[in-house]
């Protein structure tokens, strides 16, 4: 494996609040260069804020570059009409990856606490304190969906290092 500088998007979809985390990955360092939310606005058109969505995505995706996106997959929801609208959202996320034409990887949520803590049940501030660990960071990031898009992003690392992709591009 070579020692190629990798540029990762980390999404954890939603629908009110898409979190994204961009890591980058050199030899056997791991930084977060920068992380935050996209927010929609709950008393506007639910196809508006799926364009909203869309657009700020775009521009993440223009200016950082990502070399692969890593996209949470959704869990079973026992709200039926928000399963459904972060459904929406996380299509809207694979399809700004795949126009970019940026290689996707998903993720459980189960893989995701496994690769930031070793635990699959860990819960979220367990998941937030690695991930400000982990990332060597002074603080854990706020809001909660932009640390975890940085665990989609440090599980993303992990595993495409493990696929050994470097040398497949």
């Amino acid at each position: 494996m070579t020692n190629k500088r990798l540029t990762i998007l980390g999404i954890d979809p939603g629908f009110g609040r898409t979190g994204w985390g961009v890591c980058v990955s050199e030899g056997n360092k791991l930084q977060a260069k920068s992380y935050g939310c996209i927010e929609t606005g709950k008393d506007e058109d639910f196809s508006y804020r799926l364009e909203q969505i869309y657009s700020d995505l775009n521009k993440i995706i223009e200016k950082y570059k990502p070399d692969v996106i890593g996209v949470e997959e959704l869990f079973f929801s026992k709200n039926v009409t928000t399963a459904i609208n972060v459904a929406h959202a996380r299509g809207i996320v694979l399809l700004s990856a795949r126009l970019a034409n940026v290689p996707i990887m998903e993720f459980t949520p189960l893989q995701v606490k496994q690769a930031i803590s070793g635990y699959g049940k860990a819960d979220k501030k367990q998941v937030q304190q690695m991930v400000k660990t982990f990332l060597n960071l002074k603080e854990i990031p706020q809001p909660d969906d932009a640390a975890d898009a940085l665990a989609v992003a440090v599980c993303a690392s992990n595993s495409y290092k493990l696929n050994n992709i470097y040398d497949k591009k």
